[in-house]
């Protein structure tokens, strides 16, 4: 009984992952909360469990509610920018990426903007979107009726509108960063601009604990001044990140990024919402807290092929 039970949970423990990751946007309180749900499953008369997924599903969402009601009171105390923890291609907690929406949900771009979201309107549009939960199961989930949880789903997906639907694989990932920081490392700025949407925006997230700017950066000339002056190298940036980094492409929540590694420690991920128009956005992950798995990982895997590029 004991290893049925465990059996049963362990099938569903990838698709918890990835439901409650895209619903807190972080992999380290997404394990914290399956956790949990695991510790009630275990304590539980699985007797009396008609539905094992349903069940499971229900309590980590109830879980994710609480934590999104506590997290909204924690990211007014934030410092600076709020980012999501960057997670890389190959990772379950990015869960299904069968369709656009699928991969579109666990981008940063609409991570970010699902802040903007209820909590309640979080889970609707998530278990929606990304797992394509019909409206009745959701609104039983919730304590709902079916039509109250339609009417939120509409209103969250207008407040996500605009999210960016890129996708792109690794071979292409490496070249747009290889461009992308190429541009950044040369100090010229021209370049740089060109490669940016006229109303691009940056954001950095260095969570108070490292050197980030607190306000993001917007247009294509200011991010360009801005990001050239970030990369310029200094003896007192040498310092401050322990040594001569090494840069790397690869593809973070779907999108191009490139690693900053100094020994074997990710410093800085920086990723880019590439468009039609040029890169819309760039987002700067530099909270190490953030940036623990993603290290984790990386020092798990390899070897890592870096770009061409110096410091």
């Amino acid at each position: 009984m004991m290893t049925r039970s465990a059996d049963l949970f362990e099938e569903s423990r990838g698709r918890l992952e990835a439901i409650a990751y895209r619903l807190l946007g972080s992999a380290g309180d997404a394990e914290d909360a399956v956790q949990d749900t695991y510790l009630r499953w275990h304590a539980a008369d699985q007797d009396l469990i008609e539905t094992p997924e349903a069940w499971l599903t229900k309590v980590l969402t109830n879980l994710c509610l609480n934590q999104l009601a506590s997290a909204r009171a924690r990211r007014e105390t934030y410092v600076g920018q709020w980012l999501p923890e960057p997670v890389r291609a190959g990772d379950r907690m990015l869960g299904p990426a069968d369709t656009v929406e699928q991969r579109e949900s666990v981008s940063l771009a609409v991570l970010t903007l699902l802040e903007r979201l209820s909590p309640n309107e979080r889970v609707v549009y998530v278990l929606r979107e990304a797992f394509g939960y019909p409206h009745r199961e959701i609104a039983e989930l919730l304590d709902l009726t079916e039509s109250n949880c339609q009417q939120i789903y509409r209103r969250a997906k207008q407040h996500v509108a605009g999210g960016a639907r890129t996708t792109v694989d690794a071979t292409a990932a490496q070249r747009i960063v290889a461009e992308f920081l190429a541009a950044v490392l040369s100090g010229d700025t021209e370049p740089l601009i060109r490669l940016l949407a006229a109303d691009a925006v940056s954001i950095a997230d260095g969570g108070g604990r490292v050197p980030a700017r607190k306000s993001p950066v917007v247009g294509a000339v200011a991010i360009a001044r801005y990001l050239s002056n970030v990369f310029r190298r200094t003896p007192a940036k040498a310092a401050l990140v322990g040594g001569e980094p090494v840069f790397y492409a690869d593809v973070v929540n779907g999108a191009p990024a490139v690693l900053a590694v100094v020994g074997d420690r990710i410093f800085t991920v920086l990723s880019v919402v590439a468009t039609a128009d040029g890169i819309a956005a760039v987002h700067l992950q530099v909270n190490p807290e953030k940036l623990a798995r993603l290290t984790r990982q990386w020092q798990a895997t390899g070897p890592h092929r870096p770009l061409d590029l110096v410091w």
